[in-house]
Protein backbone atom coordinates (compact mmCIF):
# COMPACT_ATOMS: atom_id res chain seq x y z
CA UNK A 1 0.00 0.00 0.00
CA UNK A 2 1.47 3.36 -1.03
CA UNK A 3 2.18 6.12 1.43
CA UNK A 4 -0.19 9.09 1.21
CA UNK A 5 0.77 12.63 2.16
CA UNK A 6 -1.39 14.03 4.96
CA UNK A 7 -1.88 10.74 6.79
CA UNK A 8 -0.52 9.43 10.08
CA UNK A 9 0.91 5.92 9.84
CA UNK A 10 3.00 3.49 11.86
CA UNK A 11 6.14 2.30 10.11
CA UNK A 12 9.24 0.33 11.12
CA UNK A 13 12.66 1.97 10.95
CA UNK A 14 14.62 0.13 8.28
CA UNK A 15 18.05 1.78 8.46
CA UNK A 16 20.01 4.87 9.42
CA UNK A 17 21.74 6.89 6.73
CA UNK A 18 24.01 9.60 8.09
CA UNK A 19 23.97 12.60 7.86
CA UNK A 20 20.30 12.57 6.85
CA UNK A 21 18.35 10.42 9.28
CA UNK A 22 16.44 7.15 9.30
CA UNK A 23 14.61 5.51 6.43
CA UNK A 24 11.22 4.00 7.20
CA UNK A 25 9.55 1.45 4.97
CA UNK A 26 6.15 -0.11 4.36
CA UNK A 27 7.73 -2.89 2.32
CA UNK A 28 7.13 -1.09 -0.97
CA UNK A 29 8.25 2.48 -0.33
CA UNK A 30 10.98 4.05 1.73
CA UNK A 31 10.54 7.46 3.32
CA UNK A 32 13.09 9.60 5.15
CA UNK A 33 12.62 10.55 8.78
CA UNK A 34 15.14 13.39 9.00
CA UNK A 35 17.10 13.85 12.21
CA UNK A 36 15.32 17.20 12.72
CA UNK A 37 11.92 15.45 12.60
CA UNK A 38 12.66 12.95 15.38
CA UNK A 39 11.18 13.19 18.87
CA UNK A 40 13.08 11.24 21.52
CA UNK A 41 15.41 8.33 20.73
CA UNK A 42 14.86 5.91 17.85
CA UNK A 43 16.76 2.99 16.37
CA UNK A 44 16.45 0.54 13.46
CA UNK A 45 13.73 -2.08 13.97
CA UNK A 46 11.60 0.25 16.07
CA UNK A 47 8.06 1.03 14.90
CA UNK A 48 7.25 4.76 14.98
CA UNK A 49 4.13 6.80 14.33
CA UNK A 50 4.73 9.52 11.75
CA UNK A 51 2.95 12.10 9.64
CA UNK A 52 3.65 11.87 5.90
CA UNK A 53 4.20 15.10 3.96
CA UNK A 54 6.10 16.52 0.98
CA UNK A 55 9.39 18.29 1.70
CA UNK A 56 10.60 21.45 -0.05
CA UNK A 57 11.83 19.34 -2.98
CA UNK A 58 8.45 17.62 -3.39
CA UNK A 59 9.71 14.32 -1.97
CA UNK A 60 7.70 12.26 0.48
CA UNK A 61 9.08 12.65 4.00
CA UNK A 62 8.05 11.76 7.55
CA UNK A 63 7.92 13.57 10.87
CA UNK A 64 7.21 12.46 14.41
CA UNK A 65 5.80 15.90 15.21
CA UNK A 66 2.03 16.08 15.61
CA UNK A 67 0.20 18.21 13.00
CA UNK A 68 -2.84 20.33 13.83
CA UNK A 69 -4.61 18.84 10.82
CA UNK A 70 -4.53 15.60 8.81
CA UNK A 71 -6.01 14.58 5.47
CA UNK A 72 -9.82 14.85 5.42
CA UNK A 73 -10.06 16.35 8.92
CA UNK A 74 -11.21 19.82 9.92
CA UNK A 75 -9.36 22.34 12.08
CA UNK A 76 -9.23 26.04 12.91
CA UNK A 77 -5.79 27.18 11.76
CA UNK A 78 -4.07 30.53 12.23
CA UNK A 79 -2.91 32.61 9.28
CA UNK A 80 0.88 32.84 9.63
CA UNK A 81 1.77 34.60 6.38
CA UNK A 82 0.13 36.01 3.26
CA UNK A 83 1.33 35.86 -0.34
CA UNK A 84 -0.46 38.31 -2.69
CA UNK A 85 -0.55 35.82 -5.57
CA UNK A 86 -0.57 32.41 -3.87
CA UNK A 87 -2.87 32.89 -0.89
CA UNK A 88 -2.55 32.39 2.86
CA UNK A 89 -0.07 30.18 4.66
CA UNK A 90 -1.52 28.49 7.73
CA UNK A 91 0.34 27.32 10.82
CA UNK A 92 0.01 23.56 11.21
CA UNK A 93 2.35 22.76 14.09
CA UNK A 94 5.20 21.23 12.13
CA UNK A 95 7.52 24.18 11.66
CA UNK A 96 6.17 24.44 8.11
CA UNK A 97 2.96 25.92 6.80
CA UNK A 98 -0.02 24.79 4.76
CA UNK A 99 -1.15 26.83 1.76
CA UNK A 100 -4.74 28.02 1.50
CA UNK A 101 -4.81 28.85 -2.24
CA UNK A 102 -5.96 32.28 -3.31
CA UNK A 103 -8.82 30.79 -5.33
CA UNK A 104 -10.32 29.69 -1.99
CA UNK A 105 -10.47 33.30 -0.79
CA UNK A 106 -13.18 35.93 -1.40
CA UNK A 107 -12.92 38.00 -4.57
CA UNK A 108 -12.59 41.26 -2.66
CA UNK A 109 -9.12 41.59 -1.18
CA UNK A 110 -10.43 43.53 1.81
CA UNK A 111 -12.34 40.38 2.81
CA UNK A 112 -9.18 38.23 2.82
CA UNK A 113 -7.91 37.03 6.22
CA UNK A 114 -5.14 38.92 7.94
CA UNK A 115 -2.13 37.48 9.77
CA UNK A 116 -3.38 36.26 13.13
CA UNK A 117 -6.90 35.48 11.92
CA UNK A 118 -8.07 31.87 12.10
CA UNK A 119 -9.93 29.97 9.40
CA UNK A 120 -11.83 26.69 9.38
CA UNK A 121 -10.22 24.40 6.82
CA UNK A 122 -9.86 20.79 5.76
CA UNK A 123 -6.73 19.23 4.28
CA UNK A 124 -6.74 18.11 0.67
CA UNK A 125 -4.38 17.30 -2.23
CA UNK A 126 -3.72 19.50 -5.24
CA UNK A 127 -3.43 18.03 -8.75
CA UNK A 128 0.20 17.10 -8.09
CA UNK A 129 -0.71 15.33 -4.86
CA UNK A 130 0.79 18.03 -2.62
CA UNK A 131 -0.99 19.10 0.53
CA UNK A 132 -3.21 22.17 0.56
CA UNK A 133 -5.94 23.65 2.71
CA UNK A 134 -9.54 23.99 1.61
CA UNK A 135 -12.10 26.26 3.26
CA UNK A 136 -14.69 24.39 5.32
CA UNK A 137 -18.36 25.08 4.64
CA UNK A 138 -21.69 23.91 6.00
CA UNK A 139 -21.14 20.35 4.72
CA UNK A 140 -18.06 19.98 6.92
CA UNK A 141 -19.20 22.13 9.85
CA UNK A 142 -22.83 21.06 10.23
CA UNK A 143 -22.19 17.50 11.54
CA UNK A 144 -20.09 18.97 14.36
CA UNK A 145 -22.48 21.71 15.46
CA UNK A 146 -25.41 21.72 17.90
CA UNK A 147 -28.80 23.46 17.96
CA UNK A 148 -28.78 26.83 19.69
CA UNK A 149 -30.65 26.75 23.02
CA UNK A 150 -33.66 29.07 23.41
CA UNK A 151 -31.83 30.93 26.20
CA UNK A 152 -29.48 32.39 23.56
CA UNK A 153 -32.17 34.69 22.14
CA UNK A 154 -31.06 38.34 22.40
CA UNK A 155 -27.80 37.27 24.01
CA UNK A 156 -24.46 38.55 22.70
CA UNK A 157 -22.20 35.79 21.38
CA UNK A 158 -18.81 35.57 19.68
CA UNK A 159 -17.72 33.58 16.69
CA UNK A 160 -15.46 33.25 13.65
CA UNK A 161 -16.42 34.23 10.10
CA UNK A 162 -16.20 31.19 7.80
CA UNK A 163 -17.95 32.52 4.68
CA UNK A 164 -18.49 36.01 3.29
CA UNK A 165 -21.24 36.83 0.78
CA UNK A 166 -22.78 40.08 -0.37
CA UNK A 167 -26.13 39.09 1.11
CA UNK A 168 -24.68 38.11 4.46
CA UNK A 169 -21.80 36.83 6.55
CA UNK A 170 -21.74 33.30 7.93
CA UNK A 171 -20.26 32.73 11.37
CA UNK A 172 -19.51 29.70 13.51
CA UNK A 173 -20.52 30.86 16.98
CA UNK A 174 -18.42 29.54 19.86
CA UNK A 175 -20.00 26.58 21.62
CA UNK A 176 -18.02 26.78 24.85
CA UNK A 177 -18.83 23.91 27.20
CA UNK A 178 -21.87 23.02 25.08
CA UNK A 179 -19.89 21.74 22.12
CA UNK A 180 -18.28 22.67 18.82
CA UNK A 181 -20.50 25.62 17.96
CA UNK A 182 -23.61 26.94 16.21
CA UNK A 183 -23.96 28.12 12.61
CA UNK A 184 -25.21 31.69 12.35
CA UNK A 185 -25.73 34.32 9.68
CA UNK A 186 -25.45 38.11 9.85
CA UNK A 187 -27.64 39.52 7.07
CA UNK A 188 -26.10 42.42 5.18
CA UNK A 189 -28.70 44.75 6.73
CA UNK A 190 -27.54 43.70 10.21
CA UNK A 191 -23.84 44.37 9.60
CA UNK A 192 -22.34 47.65 10.74
CA UNK A 193 -19.28 46.99 8.57
CA UNK A 194 -17.95 44.37 6.15
CA UNK A 195 -16.43 41.34 7.83
CA UNK A 196 -13.41 39.51 6.49
CA UNK A 197 -12.90 35.76 6.38
CA UNK A 198 -11.45 34.49 9.67
CA UNK A 199 -12.38 37.64 11.59
CA UNK A 200 -13.67 37.36 15.14
CA UNK A 201 -17.05 39.04 15.57
CA UNK A 202 -19.42 39.80 18.43
CA UNK A 203 -23.12 39.80 17.57
CA UNK A 204 -26.56 39.49 19.11
CA UNK A 205 -28.79 36.44 18.54
CA UNK A 206 -31.87 37.99 16.93
CA UNK A 207 -33.68 34.78 15.94
CA UNK A 208 -33.34 31.04 16.54
CA UNK A 209 -34.43 28.95 13.56
CA UNK A 210 -36.22 25.62 13.68
CA UNK A 211 -33.11 23.86 12.38
CA UNK A 212 -31.11 25.19 15.35
CA UNK A 213 -29.16 27.76 13.39
CA UNK A 214 -29.34 31.42 14.35
CA UNK A 215 -29.74 34.85 12.81
CA UNK A 216 -27.37 37.45 14.18
CA UNK A 217 -27.23 41.21 14.36
CA UNK A 218 -24.28 43.44 15.12
CA UNK A 219 -26.67 46.07 16.50
CA UNK A 220 -28.37 46.10 19.87
CA UNK A 221 -32.15 45.75 20.12
CA UNK A 222 -33.86 48.96 19.00
CA UNK A 223 -34.80 50.09 22.49
CA UNK A 224 -31.29 49.42 23.79
CA UNK A 225 -29.64 50.80 20.68
CA UNK A 226 -31.75 53.95 20.86
CA UNK A 227 -30.47 54.63 24.38
CA UNK A 228 -26.84 54.06 23.40
CA UNK A 229 -27.11 56.08 20.17
CA UNK A 230 -28.87 58.95 21.97
CA UNK A 231 -26.12 59.06 24.60
CA UNK A 232 -23.47 59.18 21.88
CA UNK A 233 -25.24 61.93 19.95
CA UNK A 234 -25.73 64.02 23.08
CA UNK A 235 -22.07 63.66 24.00
CA UNK A 236 -21.09 64.60 20.43
CA UNK A 237 -23.25 67.76 20.45
CA UNK A 238 -21.93 68.81 23.85
CA UNK A 239 -18.39 68.69 22.52
CA UNK A 240 -19.24 70.78 19.45
CA UNK A 241 -18.68 74.56 19.31
CA UNK A 242 -21.79 76.34 20.65
CA UNK A 243 -23.43 72.96 21.24
CA UNK A 244 -24.53 72.61 17.62
CA UNK A 245 -24.01 70.05 14.83
CA UNK A 246 -24.79 70.32 11.10
CA UNK A 247 -26.81 67.08 11.10
CA UNK A 248 -30.56 66.61 11.40
CA UNK A 249 -33.49 64.53 10.15
CA UNK A 250 -32.77 65.95 6.69
CA UNK A 251 -29.15 64.75 6.55
CA UNK A 252 -28.59 62.05 3.83
CA UNK A 253 -28.21 58.44 5.11
CA UNK A 254 -24.71 57.98 3.67
CA UNK A 255 -23.40 60.99 5.60
CA UNK A 256 -25.03 59.73 8.81
CA UNK A 257 -23.47 56.29 8.28
CA UNK A 258 -20.04 57.75 7.57
CA UNK A 259 -20.09 60.18 10.50
CA UNK A 260 -21.78 58.13 13.22
CA UNK A 261 -21.62 54.52 11.98
CA UNK A 262 -25.39 54.02 12.34
CA UNK A 263 -28.34 53.91 9.93
CA UNK A 264 -30.52 56.93 9.19
CA UNK A 265 -33.47 55.28 10.99
CA UNK A 266 -31.34 54.63 14.10
CA UNK A 267 -30.14 58.26 13.97
CA UNK A 268 -33.72 59.54 13.79
CA UNK A 269 -34.80 57.29 16.69
CA UNK A 270 -31.97 58.58 18.86
CA UNK A 271 -32.56 62.19 17.84
CA UNK A 272 -36.29 61.84 18.47
CA UNK A 273 -35.58 60.56 21.97
CA UNK A 274 -33.38 63.56 22.73
CA UNK A 275 -36.00 65.97 21.39
CA UNK A 276 -38.80 64.36 23.41
CA UNK A 277 -36.68 64.71 26.50
CA UNK A 278 -36.17 68.39 25.74
CA UNK A 279 -32.40 68.07 25.37
CA UNK A 280 -32.00 69.19 21.75
CA UNK A 281 -33.85 71.12 19.10
CA UNK A 282 -33.56 71.43 15.31
CA UNK A 283 -33.50 74.46 13.05
CA UNK A 284 -32.41 74.92 9.42
CA UNK A 285 -31.02 71.35 9.19
CA UNK A 286 -28.90 71.90 12.31
CA UNK A 287 -29.35 70.29 15.71
CA UNK A 288 -28.73 72.41 18.81
CA UNK A 289 -28.21 71.58 22.45
CA UNK A 290 -31.31 73.02 24.12
CA UNK A 291 -30.43 75.81 26.50
CA UNK A 292 -32.18 78.89 27.80
CA UNK A 293 -30.79 80.83 24.83
CA UNK A 294 -32.16 78.42 22.23
CA UNK A 295 -35.55 78.47 23.94
CA UNK A 296 -35.58 82.26 23.68
CA UNK A 297 -34.60 82.06 20.00
CA UNK A 298 -37.48 79.65 19.38
CA UNK A 299 -40.00 81.85 21.17
CA UNK A 300 -38.82 84.95 19.27
CA UNK A 301 -39.24 83.17 15.94
CA UNK A 302 -42.82 82.15 16.74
Amino acid sequence: MSLIAGTVVQLPIDREVSPYGFFLTNGEQDVLLHYSEIIGQVEPGQIVEVFIFYDTEDRLAATMKTPYLTLGDLALLEVADIHPRLGCFLEMGLGRQLLLPIRELPELKELHPQVGDKVFVTMDHDKQGRLKAKLAGERELDPLTFHAPSTWLNQWVEGTVYKTLQMGTFVLVDGGVLGFGVIGMIHSSERVNMLRLGERVKARVSFIREDGRINLSMAARKEVGREEDADRLLAFIKERPNGAMPYSDATPPDIIKQRFGISKSAFKRALGKLMREGLVTQKDNWTYLKTENTENVESDSQ
